[in-house]
């Protein structure tokens, strides 16, 4: 059984071996420290490793390091990254952690007295800072840069203007990526993005030089109670560019991806819900459902929907609007106990992460701790197939090797002894 038949069998709801996932996605990837550290302990050539995406700055899980680990997925990668640059121009930088990386030649920052690190969208240092990532940390926040903003005058075509039509450049761009991958044995994992409805990492817009509209993430939050013709008015028009590009896409990609990446909206707290079940069905799913329908129409992609949190009371709505995986599957908020949750959506919706604890248990514990959590969580979501492997979220920065490996080994052992 190749990687891509794992995958395909547990997207399938087919039981089988647990088919694993390290790095296809912005959501279920590492640390570029993780990945230096990865490649060291399996005796990988050692180069800086390039930062694919500069927000979270996760690191490339390259093939060598992708079959060391057993990954059974890859990524069809996009062109842009979330601070409006491509991936493109490679060249090193130095991170305050004292990392040597490779970033893209639009990866422009200014260093502050005090070690502060800010970035610009687009690479142009005559605009204004997008993004900061403080002299301790080991990844940007966004810098909100919402103009006054006139209530009795908004226009929705403000929260717009990140929303286009695929570029010559872009299907180029997608011509050349999808013949990399094409014939690969794993999984593909791909997204056209323009479908991340109210997505609060993108509502601020760190990639556009000077944003328009509604974008303080406090903002947004009030006009989605009180301004839901506006969220409709964009999610509308969103939702006629997404379709569009989806086509587009589907002419170049074909049966050759998998998995497409849709939404990363994060709806759930620690122990509770951004908006109720009916605001979700009312104002979000209507949109996610035509997306959706038109993916399993004209295509065998299978949809990925990324949503943190205390989410339970959503997940039956997550499933009528027509997505096929959740992730991260946050296990340790409130009413998100694993057993339960494959006991009452686990026949009819991908769990696709919540392997493994990445607030507390991955980071902090021993691997021995690690290794037990991750066989409880197999021994929960494995049966009868629906389930791949990966953590909760991405692998942050200073979490030991040691622990990873310990997951990883964990995994491929439970494989081996047949589940």
């Amino acid at each position: 059984m190749t990687s891509r038949e794992k995958v395909q069998r547990a997207l399938a709801h087919q039981a089988g071996p647990v088919p694993v996932d390290f790095g296809s996605t912005g959501l279920t990837g590492l640390h570029v420290s993780c990945v230096a550290g990865l490649r060291q302990h399996y005796g990988l050539p050692q180069h800086p490793v390039k930062v694919w995406e500069p927000y979270q700055m996760l690191g490339e899980v390259e093939d060598d390091l992708t079959r060391a680990m057993g990954s059974d997925c890859i990524q069809a990668y996009g062109r842009g990254t979330m601070f409006g640059f491509p991936l493109e121009g490679w060249r090193e930088w130095r991170a305050p952690w004292g990392q040597v990386v490779q970033v893209p030649a639009g990866f422009r920052t200014h260093t502050e007295s005090n070690g502060d690190i800010t970035i610009f969208p687009e690479g142009d240092t005559s605009a204004p800072a997008s993004g900061h990532m403080p002299a301790t940390s080991y990844f940007f926040d966004t810098i909100i840069r919402q103009d006054p903003i006139d209530e009795d005058h908004l226009n929705p075509a403000d929260n717009c203007e990140e929303f286009k039509l695929l570029g010559e450049a872009d299907i180029a761009h997608w011509h050349r990526e999808i013949a990399r991958v094409q014939g690969d044995d794993r999984a593909i994992v791909s997204g056209v993005g323009g479908t991340g409805y109210g997505d609060i990492a993108l509502v601020p817009a760190a990639f556009l030089k000077h944003p328009k509209g509604i974008r303080d993430i406090t903002e947004w939050y009030m006009a989605v109670v009180d301004k839901q013709d506006y969220i409709h008015a964009i999610f509308e028009h969103q939702t006629q560019i997404a379709l569009q590009n989806l086509a587009t896409y589907a002419a170049v990609a074909g049966d050759t991806v998998d998995v497409l990446m849709i939404c990363g909206t994060d709806f759930g707290t620690q122990s509770s819900q951004f908006c109720s079940v009916e605001t979700f069905n009312a104002l979000y799913a209507p949109y996610y459902r035509r997306i959706n329908d038109w993916i399993h129409t004209h295509t065998k992609w299978k949809t990925f929907k990324h949503c943190c949190g205390a989410i339970r009371p959503l997940i039956d709505s997550f499933i009528a609007a027509g997505f096929d995986i959740l992730n991260p599957v946050q296990c340790s908020a409130t009413g998100m106990e694993p057993a339960g949750l494959k006991r009452d959506f686990g026949d009819r919706i991908v769990f696709w992460g919540g392997g493994v604890d990445t607030q507390k248990v991955l980071p902090f514990g021993t691997p021995a701790e690690v290794r037990a959590q991750v066989l409880e969580r197999l021994r929960i979501f494995s049966v009868n197939g629906g389930f791949v492997f990966n953590t909760i979220h991405n692998t942050q920065a200073r979490t030991p090797v040691a622990n990873i490996v310990a997951m990883v080994e964990t995994v491929h052992e439970f494989n081996r002894a047949g589940g």
